[in-house]
């Protein structure tokens, strides 16, 4: 078994051709340990019957992953299972959250996030 960037075991070898779900999980679990995240939710879209009424969750396109990090910046991730190919809601809201200063991007495991998050430290340094 080897360990991840977080020390925890796994028993396979991490593979990019898996379903989005378990990328979500990792990259949910790396969020909520970097120090620069304030904090960071799951965000579901769709919507629900209450009564007579349909009550929406989210919006189009809306990113896997939305939070503040700390400083006051939005973060907004997607998640991708195996490919980074985005529906155009979904680089709208990229496009919109990157133009309001906030941190946007496309992952699809821990090193990306680490590696985006990284790259926007440095950004607001110089």
């Amino acid at each position: 078994m080897a360990a991840d960037l977080f020390g925890i075991e796994r028993a396979q070898p991490h593979i990019l051709a898996r379903k989005e779900a378990a990328a979500l999980v990792e990259v949910l679990q790396a969020l909520s340990t970097l120090p620069a995240v304030a904090c960071c939710a799951r965000m579901n879209t769709g919507a629900a019957r209450l009564g007579a009424r349909f009550v929406p969750f989210g919006w189009p396109g809306c990113p896997d992953a939305l939070g503040p990090l700390k400083g006051g910046r939005i973060l907004g991730v997607e998640v991708k299972g195996s490919s980074r190919k985005l529906r155009p809601a979904q680089a709208e809201s990229i496009g919109r959250i990157r133009a309001a200063h906030g941190v946007a991007f496309v992952a699809l495991d821990c090193h990306d996030v680490l590696r985006e998050l990284q790259q926007a430290q440095k950004e607001v340094q110089s």
